[in-house]
């Protein structure tokens, strides 16, 4: 516990606005996938995987683009006005994002919240790079990464209880932000280094030279472009694993456990009976890291970061692949446990890798760069979970197939469920049986191949990487 005392009272301000920021995002984030591509008569908006795909890819992506720009305005402008107009432009987006049902609109809407959570990213990861030292950054972005993750837990649980209105998931989520106002009058801004007093127009422009600078160090930038495959991997626990679970995973078993023992779950984490929210379930990934992050923290802690990257990246990307592997959703718990030891292991080192080797005085910046994986990660991640889901394991588009090889003739203008149970009327089967006729004549499951090569991927690139680095210094 005595490390624990080491960290300033501005690393623990920090870690608690991180912990409302998370709560807010995936608030609303871990519901998103479900609420853009679910059926009409559910709230969804019934968009196409592939335009679901395309908005959270590339809007995801930006958000992650940006902190490039934004982690050297905080740099130059202060970390606690920055933080401030974040707030601002995060409850805004929050309030107007569900006012919009076109394509267009949510994409609009949702590339201004992106900006606010651009604004906010880099600031919080440098906090804790200037708060640490080599001695405690381990356990400090341990710590960071727990944070984020109780947030990311009871986010969802919070607005899961509000999903019969889309409206107050959201507004939920402007609420929790708007906390943060009262947190930064405690925020004490860490010493920046010697700053220099420019126009926006002189800031970018040395942005942009940054930018051109670090293109050159080749090692860092193979380095970016190799994480980049993680995210990619990673990130269909958002964009992919919560429309799967809803539209094949069975989880009856899991609404009679909490029916027969826990009721409050069951009446409040279901949308029918003997069916468990895919939010809840996904969530157990952040309930697994709240019980488990300062443990495995401890065990890698003496590990050197991209060893601990290559194990976390090899688990992670065998648990991603298994959770989309079966119908069974124990089977499914299980997979989402593996997953988290490995991001456990392997996520948190990536912040910690560039906190080490940033210049003290450019450290939002250097964290900016620290995104560019992820905005790559997203884009390929929307491509996976849009088009590829879409041909391989989209319930919509095989049961549209499934009518188109069977003659059968529906009416217009049915919702995706009401289309769905009326195939299975006409067939003479159950919803509940017809899924399982499609899970075994068509094998959506396969796309869990697509998602265990990029991960295999990833983490041999990054073997290489590693042995490569190894041998220069030698």
């Amino acid at each position: 516990m005595g490390v624990f005392r080491k960290f300033p009272r501005t690393f623990w301000v920090a870690n608690t606005i991180e912990l409302f920021e998370r709560w807010a995002w995936y608030g609303f984030f871990m519901l998103f996938a479900n609420y853009l591509t679910g059926s009409s008569d559910m709230g969804g908006l019934e968009f196409t995987q592939s335009q679901k795909g395309i908005l959270m890819g590339v809007g995801t992506g930006i958000l992650y683009f940006l902190p490039v720009l934004t982690g050297a305005i905080a740099d130059r402008y202060g970390y606690k006005k920055v933080l401030a107009l974040a707030f601002v432009i995060y409850t805004s987006a929050f309030i107007f994002l569900p006012m919009f049902s076109t394509f267009t609109g949510v994409f609009l809407m949702y590339l201004y919240l992106a900006l606010g959570a651009a604004l906010f990213k880099p600031i919080i990861s440098a906090t804790i790079a200037k708060t640490t030292t080599d001695e405690t950054a381990s356990i400090g972005f341990g710590i960071y990464y727990m944070m984020v993750n109780i947030g990311a837990f009871f986010g969802p649980m919070v607005t899961l209880l509000f999903k019969g209105s889309s409206n107050l998931v959201f507004y939920v989520s402007a609420g929790i932000i708007a906390l943060n106002f009262v947190l930064l009058l405690f925020y004490k801004e860490p010493h920046r280094g010697v700053v220099q007093q420019t126009s926006l127009t002189r800031t970018f422009g040395d942005i942009f030279r940054n930018m051109f600078s670090i293109v050159k160090d080749l090692k860092f930038v193979v380095f970016l472009f190799i994480v980049a495959g993680f995210w990619t991997m990673y990130n269909q626990l958002f964009f992919t694993l919560p429309v799967f679970i809803s539209q094949w995973i069975d989880t009856s078993v899991l609404y009679h456990f909490f029916e027969k023992y826990i009721p409050f779950i069951s009446t409040n984490y279901s949308p029918a009976p003997g069916v468990m929210d895919a939010e809840f379930v996904t969530n157990f990934d952040a309930l697994y890291i709240i019980i488990f992050q300062i443990i495995v923290s401890s065990v890698v802690m003496r590990m050197k970061p991209l060893k601990s990257m290559i194990s976390g990246f090899l688990v992670c990307s065998i648990g991603m692949a298994l959770t989309l592997f079966s119908q069974n959703v124990l089977f499914t718990l299980v997979a989402i446990l593996i997953f988290s030891l490995g991001e456990m292991a392997g996520s948190p080192k990536i912040t910690e890798y560039i906190g080490r080797i940033a210049p003290h005085d450019k450290k939002a910046l250097y964290m900016g760069y620290s995104f560019i994986p992820v905005f790559i990660g997203n884009v390929f991640a929307g491509i996976i979970s849009g088009v590829v889901y879409q041909n391989m394991a989209d319930k919509v588009m095989i049961t549209r197939q499934f009518v188109a090889e069977k003659g059968l003739h529906l009416p217009d203008g049915l919702s995706n469920n009401a289309y769905f149970d009326h195939v299975a009327q006409q067939v003479n089967l159950t919803p509940h049986e017809l899924t399982n006729l499609l899970w075994n004549e068509y094998s959506p499951s396969d796309i869990w191949m697509v998602i265990l090569a990029i991960g295999l991927g990833t983490t041999l690139l990054l073997y290489i990487y590693d042995r490569v680095i190894n041998k220069t210094k030698r």
